[in-house]
């Protein structure tokens, strides 16, 4: 089941103050972003490093650049999302990620 949660973390996200969400997370702050609706969000220049996106929805989200290499994505689903220089973590098939952008699957990655 997909959450909006009042998390101030996750707010930030959802308009889109990714700089200010990237200081507090360098602050050591705990983030919860498992199973969120990231829908139509633009999250261009997020360090998404050590972040745990499990079972999060990011259609036609933004997502141009990031580095997901380090982030937990089992279960997240990019339908329409723009995807252009992200890098994804070596483990996760080519097939499964165009398979999510393409027909809105979630990830299934060992």
């Amino acid at each position: 089941m997909l959450r909006i949660p009042d998390d101030p973390l996750y707010q930030l996200l959802r308009e889109g103050q990714v700089k200010a969400f990237n200081e507090q997370k360098a602050s050591g702050v705990e983030i919860a972003l498992q199973d969120c609706d990231f829908r139509n969000c633009d999250l261009k220049g997020l360090d998404a490093r050590g972040l745990d996106f499990s079972g999060c929805y990011f259609r036609n989200a933004d997502l141009r650049g990031i580095d997901f290499r380090e982030t937990r994505l089992v279960g997240a689903s990019f339908h329409n999302a723009q995807i252009s220089g992200c890098y994804f973590p070596e483990s996760l098939r080519a097939e499964e990620l165009t398979m999510s952008v393409v027909h809105g699957t979630r990830i299934r990655m060992p």
